[in-house]
């Protein structure tokens, strides 16, 4: 049954046909406009390549009072959405450069689905790196069928390296951007969502520089039900799409330093296309703390038992925050679009969150150095249910008086209530007790 779009014109007005800019893309072709039916075919055509990813109704609707309902993109193989919009632009190169081949040059979510992709589809792919990517990445896309080459310490190097070779072999140099192709892949998300979860209120995506998804999901969700409120989630270290959306134009200025934490969402806005079509079709852009992405990543791996990075958490940061109050008793769909989190990070990124989320705690206090003292400050803590993860003594720098010792203790608890009620319980019988501020 074909559906007659009822947002023609405001997709006509979305995405006028935009030269881009030969820095930004090789695919020596102009955008067209963006239909409903560029996405559905798209999700014709990919369909045995990609997993429809299942979007459950989640435990932590009771805590935000609001029935919110999980997209779970990172289950995708590479653990990204982004093989949606990657297989169906390497499905649509001409015949002879998929002979040739493909290059991209970053250790992206997009390069390892460039690199999982081609591969299966038969295509040479090479994968340039910078001698700074961690060792897992490059591993990783070796794995998936690509050549991966080191060149150079920072990507620009490795860039300026992977089209100079594109060039002299003929191979397709990609950049994650905005074609028709590559949004329309991006969009099927917003096809799935529509038919798993009937009478959606509001959908929240990530945002931030690489909107492609934010601006294909739309694009197909307002065609469905313009009704549907779309909302876009990003950090207010860097509110890249903001800033371009008040610009009217793509913001190539703001740039993130802590990359590794943020990913992909950290770059700058890529496309005109994508933010057009943000601007006309997305109800809603608002900008969350770093506090607020880890807390939500705690939330997520607790409740869902999913490990995802920061930008498959921000999505729903939004909600752990409180900006978007008037959701309360509303159906809601929320992305979660990636899980590349690399290991060291994860240990630190729960660490800060238990913190963050009041349920790690230091504390000193200073004892008298006799037999039994110790025990007795264990004896409150293991009454109060308080799990000790470090205790430290320190005798010898104690500046009261003499014969006592200083206990620097750091213990687990449940929650803010169980902290505040073993706090109380300290300074009962210490009341010289002293907590280490977050």
């Amino acid at each position: 049954m074909k559906i007659v779009s009822r947002n023609e014109e405001l997709f006509r007005d979305a995405l006028s046909c935009i030269p881009q800019p030969s820095s930004r893309t090789s695919l020596a072709s102009c955008n067209k406009l963006i239909r409903f039916e560029d996405i559905s075919a798209a999700a014709f055509k990919i369909q045995c390549g990609v997993q429809k990813t299942p979007c459950m109704y989640s435990r932590l609707s009771k805590q935000y009072g609001m029935d919110i309902y999980l997209k779970k993109e990172f289950l995708q193989y590479t653990g990204s959405v982004k093989e949606r919009g990657v297989l169906y632009l390497l499905m649509s190169l001409p015949q002879e450069q998929q002979r040739k081949g493909v290059i991209v040059a970053s250790d992206s979510n997009f390069s390892m689905a460039v690199a999982y992709h081609a591969s299966e589809l038969r295509i040479p792919v090479f994968v340039i790196v910078s001698t700074s990517t961690a060792p897992a990445r490059v591993k990783t896309c070796r794995e998936y069928g690509a050549m991966v080459l080191s060149y150079g310490t920072t990507a620009k190097d490795s860039q300026v390296h992977a089209r100079r070779l594109a060039q002299e072999n003929g191979y397709l140099y990609l950049e994650e951007e905005d074609s028709a192709v590559y949004l329309s892949g991006l969009g099927t998300v917003g096809l799935e969502m529509y038919e798993q979860v009937p009478k959606l209120d509001a959908v929240i995506f990530p945002a931030g520089g690489h909107c492609g998804l934010l601006a294909g999901s739309a694009a197909a969700l307002k065609h469905l039900n313009p009704h549907i409120s779309i909302i876009g989630v990003e950090s207010e270290s860097f509110p890249v799409l903001q800033q371009s959306l008040k610009a009217g134009h793509p913001n190539e200025d703001q740039a993130c330093n802590n990359h590794h934490f943020y990913g992909d969402v950290s770059g700058v806005c890529f496309g005109s296309n994508s933010l057009q079509l943000t601007g006309k079709l997305v109800d809603k852009v608002v900008a969350v703390r770093e506090e607020d992405i880890l807390i939500s990543m705690l939330r997520l791996l607790e409740y869902e038992r999913a490990t995802v990075d920061a930008e498959g958490a921000i999505g729903l940061a939004a909600l752990v925050a409180g900006k978007l109050p008037e959701l309360k008793g509303k159906r809601v769909a929320v992305v979660i679009c990636s899980g590349n989190l690399e290991l060291h990070l994860l240990q630190q990124c729960i660490a800060r969150a238990l913190t963050l989320d009041d349920r790690v705690c230091r504390f000193s206090l200073v004892i008298s150095d006799c037999p039994g003292d110790m025990a007795k400050l264990l004896e409150i803590l293991a009454r109060e249910d308080a799990r000790v993860l470090d205790i430290k003594q320190e005798r010898t720098f104690v500046t009261s008086e003499l014969f006592t010792v200083e206990v620097i203790c750091t213990v687990e608890t449940r929650d803010k209530i169980h902290t505040a009620q073993l706090r109380n319980a300290l300074l009962e019988r210490y009341p010289r007790t002293a907590w280490t501020e977050r």
